[in-house]
C-alpha cells in the first residue's frame, strides 16, 4: 500500500522519516532559482535539518522558475504541497526522508511576481542551482559575455527579464528604490570561484541599462563563494517505483542521491543567515582550496572516466569503475597528473579524499549514469580538465594522461560508439562538436581550434603533439587497446 504524498498524508508515512517542526509556522527567507534534484538533495536537506533542530524556520524556500521545463516541476511539486522525498543510498543501506523545507514555487514567466518577492525585505539570501552552462560566460575566459542574445534581450527590457541575472538585478534595483538591504546573492553551482562569476553576470547585466545600478551593486551586495557536492542522478521510473515499493510513498518527483554531501561556503552574509554549520556546512574565510580541490579531483575524474565508458558503451558508473581499464585510467591520471598539482586544503589529505570518491564511485545502489557525467563537455572542459593541463605545462610536467582525455572527448563526440551505436546529442554545443570531431577524424588539430573550449593551452605543442597521438591511435587501435597501451605506460613514447 502507498500513500500520496503530502501534508495531510505525512502521519501516514512509517518507512521514512517526516518533517519534525510545524510546516504551517515557515516563512520564507529564500528565494532559490533552479529547483532541480541537486538543489532539493542538497541546500533543501541541510535547510530541513536544520528546521528539525527547531531554529531558523523564517529562512523556509520560495522556489522560482524561468525556463518552461520550471513549469512541469512546480506543477508536480505544488500537488504534493512542496514536498520532496530523498532517498539515500549508500552501498551498505538506503534511508528515506521526506524534506518540507520548501513552501512555494513561483511560476515561470511572471517575472513581475518574482521581482515583486525579490523585493520583500524578509528574502535575505537568493540563491541559484542553474548548471554550469547557465552564466552566460565564455568557456576559455571565464569572462561575462553581455552580446548573448538572452542576456542583451534584458538589457533592453530591464523591467521584464527573462534571464535569472536580470531577474535579480531587477529585484536588487527595486529594493535599492524602496530603501530595503540588498540580499545575499548565493551560488549553488559547480563552478570555480562561483560567487565572482554570478557577481559578474549580474553586474555585467545591469550595466546595460543602468550602470549606476551596476556599480551599486558591486558596492553593496554580497556573492559569496561556494563549493558544494552530492552525486544525484536524474529521477525516472525506477526512482519513482523503488519510492513506493520499498517506501510506500507516491512522489511524482523524489531525489535519489548518494549518503555523502559537502558544502562549503564563504561567511559572508551582510543581510543574516540561517545557522547552517549546525547542520553541517563548514564556513570558511576561502573556499578556493576546497572548490579547486573537488572540481579537479571529482568532476575532473568524472571526464575521465566519461568517454571512454560512454564509447565502450557503459551505461552505469558503477559498472564503469568495474572495468580494469577505466578504472585504472582514472587512478593513473589521477595519482600522476591531476592530484600533484592540486593545492594543499587545510585539514585534509588529497590521497584520502580521491580514496573516497572512488568509493563513492563505486556505490552500485545509486544509479548514476555514464551519460550524466558525458554531459556539457564543452561548459564542463575548461573548468575541470583544461586548468589542469595549463598547469602542467607550466611546471613542465607531463599531460599524456590528460591529452588521451581530451582525445577520448573529441572521439565520442564523433557521435558513435565503438559498437557502432549512434550516441545521441549530449551537448548544447552538439552541432559544433561533432562537427569537429568529424574534421579531427584526419586532422586532430581541427578539434584544438576550438579555442574558446582550451585556450592558450592549443599553442602548446607538447599537448598538441599528445592529443594527436591520442586520438590518432583510438582511430587506428580503439578505445580499449589505447587505454592499455596508456596504462603500461606505452602511449606517447
Amino acid at each position: 500500500m502507498t500513500t500520496r504524498l503530502s501534508t495531510d498524508t505525512l502521519g501516514a508515512i512509517t518507512r521514512a522519516a517526516v518533517p519534525a517542526y510545524d510546516r504551517a509556522a515557515l516563512t520564507g527567507g529564500i528565494v532559490h532559482f533552479g529547483v532541480g534534484n541537486f538543489h532539493r538533495a542538497h541546500q533543501a536537506i541541510y535547510l530541513d535539518t536544520l528546521f528539525n533542530t527547531g531554529r531558523d524556520h523564517d529562512w523556509a524556500i520560495i522556489g522560482a522558475g524561468v525556463l518552461p521545463t520550471d513549469a512541469a516541476m512546480r506543477e508536480r511539486l505544488a500537488g504534493q504541497d512542496f514536498l520532496t522525498t530523498v532517498v539515500e543510498q549508500d552501498a551498505e543501506r538506503s534511508t528515506a526522508r521526506v524534506t518540507g523545507a520548501m513552501i512555494d514555487y513561483l511560476a515561470p514567466g511572471d517575472a513581475a511576481a518574482i521581482i515583486t518577492r525579490l523585493a520583500d525585505p524578509a528574502i535575505r539570501i537568493v540563491s541559484l542551482t542553474i548548471t554550469e552552462g547557465g552564466y552566460f560566460i565564455d568557456p576559455a575566459s571565464g569572462v561575462f559575455d553581455p552580446t548573448h542574445p538572452a542576456i542583451a534581450a534584458d538589457g533592453a527590457s530591464p523591467k521584464n527579464p527573462s534571464t535569472v541575472f536580470g531577474l535579480i538585478a531587477a529585484g536588487l534595483k527595486k529594493r535599492r528604490q524602496e530603501g530595503t538591504r540588498p540580499f545575499t546573492v548565493m551560488s549553488c553551482d559547480n563552478i570555480p570561484h562561483n560567487g565572482a562569476v554570478t557577481r559578474s553576470a549580474v553586474t555585467g547585466l545591469a550595466a546595460l541599462s543602468d550602470p549606476e545600478l551596476a556599480s551599486w551593486i558591486a558596492k553593496n551586495v554580497a556573492f559569496p563563494n561556494g563549493m558544494v557536492d552530492r552525486i544525484t542522478p536524474a529521477t525516472g521510473e525506477r526512482e519513482r517505483r523503488i519510492c513506493a515499493e520499498d517506501y510506500g510513498i507516491e512522489d511524482a518527483c523524489p531525489v535519489f542521491c548518494e549518503g555523502f554531501k559537502q558544502w562549503v561556503l564563504e561567511d559572508d552574509f551582510p543581510a543574516g543567515r540561517p545557522a547552517l554549520e549546525k547542520a553541517g556546512v563548514q564556513f570558511v574565510p576561502d573556499v578556493t582550496p576546497y572548490e579547486n580541490m573537488k572540481i579537479r579531483i571529482l568532476n575532473g575524474g568524472h571526464a575521465v572516466i566519461a568517454y571512454p565508458s560512454g564509447l565502450l558503451d557503459i551505461h552505469f558508473v558503477h559498472e564503469a569503475m568495474a572495468h580494469p581499464l577505466v578504472r585504472g585510467f582514472l587512478e593513473k591520471v589521477e595519482y600522476e597528473e591531476i592530484v600533484p598539482v592540486v593545492p594543499p586544503v587545510p585539514d585534509t589529505d588529497l590521497g584520502g579524499y580521491f580514496r573516497q570518491i572512488k568509493e563513492r564511485l563505486d556505490n552500485p545502489k545509486i544509479g548514476d549514469t555514464v551519460r550524466r557525467l558525458c554531459l556539457d563537455g564543452s561548459n564542463r572542459q575548461p573548468k575541470f580538465i583544461v586548468p589542469t593541463i595549463a598547469e602542467r605545462l607550466a611546471q613542465g610536467a607531463g599531460i599524456t594522461g590528460l591529452a588521451l582525455e581530451s582525445a577520448l572527448w573529441c572521439r565520442y563526440c564523433f557521435g558513435v560508439s565503438e559498437s557502432g551505436t549512434t550516441i545521441e546529442p549530449n551537448d548544447p554545443a552538439w552541432d559544433r562538436l561533432q562537427a569537429q570531431a568529424r574534421l579531427a577524424k584526419e586532422n586532430p588539430m581541427a578539434w584544438l581550434a576550438m579555442e574558446d573550449i582550451y585556450g592558450e593551452v592549443v599553442q602548446s605543442e607538447p599537448f598538441r603533439t599528445a592529443f594527436a597521438e591520442a586520438l590518432t591511435a583510438l582511430w587506428r587501435d580503439g578505445t580499449e587497446k589505447v587505454l592499455a597501451r596508456y596504462l603500461e605506460g606505452r602511449l606517447g613514447v
